[in-house]
């Protein structure tokens, strides 16, 4: 079994696909799990050689449905791109429409759809 796949029925699918798990802990009261956007740019700017990759924003820890009996925490970063052109920094937004009927709380989404 892969192990996309099984984390596919842990995790909704945006995660999967468009983050990374950097590392994870499991306590008797909770399980934290961190995760990485991926680097991989989005259509509009991956032949731009001009947008590269500039570090990170901070974790935002959110609180999800609880595993195995224990409080589930993600703690979540997305990653700064650098125009060098214009000299200005961001983040991607996340398009979430396909994911409307997933369990991603209001909190989670909010998140994803920041940019900074």
């Amino acid at each position: 079994m892969k192990g996309d796949t099984i984390l596919r029925e842990i995790l909704p699918d945006v995660l999967v696909d468009n983050f990374d798990i950097v590392r994870h802990e499991k306590t008797a009261e909770r399980f934290d799990i961190w995760l990485d956007e991926k680097k991989v740019q989005l259509r509009e700017d991956k032949y731009n050689n001009k947008i590269i990759s500039h570090g990170f924003g901070e974790y935002h820890a959110i609180q999800d449905f609880p595993i195995r009996g224990r409080a589930t925490y993600l703690h979540v970063r997305k990653r700064k791109w650098l125009d060098q052109t214009t000299g200005e920094i961001f983040s991607y937004d996340w398009d979430l429409s396909e994911h409307d009927r997933t369990r991603l709380n209001a909190e989670f989404v909010a998140f994803l759809k920041e940019g900074d």
